[in-house]
């Protein structure tokens, strides 16, 4: 169980590193990023504070909650997502910075739209593929569902709807992006699901617990 659990924690963190590359791509194309973390730009930058300094402190306070009242939606990669994704963003988007990396015209914006959502969605898939628990944002509308027993896609549709507000009156990075992020990447990301994330690790998991 302990090399299982040690192969699916290093999926998890390849995952959140993927994913944050294509959340910097998002970033410094301009086009928007997904609720959550335009939210938590917009909130970080109003107090001084980088995204992965203040979107840590935030999965902190939600992860406290989560364990109240969600236990079973934590494990070690709530904790791998929780503590690096904004740090993974932060340092992306520094690097893409110093390499004067971004879009001049609408045409090159797209291309980076495209690319960031397919490293994005990837790596969301990986990440979740490797089945070791939510994200402390996503574990919240399970949370409400096992407590209240609403719909699961109208309690999501308003937490999102409510985060990408959040960032909107903030100055957090709303596009298109946030739009696609939010509502459109569910089909994508179950297809890296289905051809490339679980198959990949059950059946790497597989061969290493049987070497």
């Amino acid at each position: 169980m302990k090399k299982e659990t040690g192969i699916r924690s290093l999926y998890a963190l390849i995952g959140v590193a993927i994913l944050g590359f294509g959340a910097a791509l998002l970033r410094v194309g301009g086009v928007g990023l997904d609720p959550y973390t335009a939210a938590n730009i917009g909130v970080g930058e109003l107090l001084g504070l980088s995204l992965g300094v203040y979107q840590l402190m935030i999965n902190i306070a939600v992860l406290v909650l989560i364990f109240i009242f969600g236990r079973r939606h934590i494990g070690i990669g709530t904790v791998i997502n929780m503590v690096l994704t904004g740090f993974f963003i932060d340092f992306y988007t520094n690097v893409f910075d110093w390499l004067s990396v971004g879009p001049n015209n609408w045409w090159q914006q797209g291309l980076f739209l495209l690319i960031g959502i397919i490293f994005f969605t990837f790596g969301a898939s990986f990440y979740m593929s490797a089945n070791l628990g939510s994200a402390p944002y996503d574990a919240i509308a399970p949370t409400i569902v096992d407590q209240t027993k609403a719909n699961y896609r109208v309690v999501r549709v308003i937490q999102d709807v409510a985060f990408a507000l959040i960032g909107l009156f903030t100055g957090g990075p709303i596009g298109i992006g946030t739009f696609i992020s939010a509502f459109l990447v569910g089909p994508l990301i179950k297809f890296w699901d289905n051809r490339v994330s679980e198959p990949f690790i059950e059946s790497s998991v597989k061969k290493a617990i049987f070497k």
